[in-house]
């Protein structure tokens, strides 16, 4: 309403400060701002704190699906090249006990 009132009169900080019995003048600021972004409706939401992070959005079954498949692919491949690994290390040290 102060707001309202401010730009339909055309009254600056002091004025409205005044006829509504105000005493902060940034808090009319505050109020200017939402009403200006976020029009009239914004003024009824409430703006103090932080913001809620929430939860994370979840993942379409499709691309949970397609993750897992991908973790369960890694994890063989990991264990492929870990045993092929040891072969290599265990041939080499096969070899070097004929060289002696």
């Amino acid at each position: 309403m102060v707001i309202e009132t401010m730009q339909k009169e055309h009254i600056g900080y002091n004025e409205a400060m005044r006829a509504f019995g105000i005493t902060a003048r940034g808090q009319i600021q505050k109020w200017e701002s939402i009403y200006l972004t976020e029009g009239a409706e914004g003024l009824a939401v409430e703006h103090r704190g932080r913001g809620s992070k929430g939860r994370p959005a979840k993942l379409p079954p499709k691309a949970e699906e397609d993750m897992l498949a991908e973790v369960q692919r890694l994890r063989a491949e990991n264990a492929y090249l870990k045993n092929l690994q040891a072969l290599v290390l265990e041939d080499g040290r096969q070899t070097r006990k004929k060289r002696w």
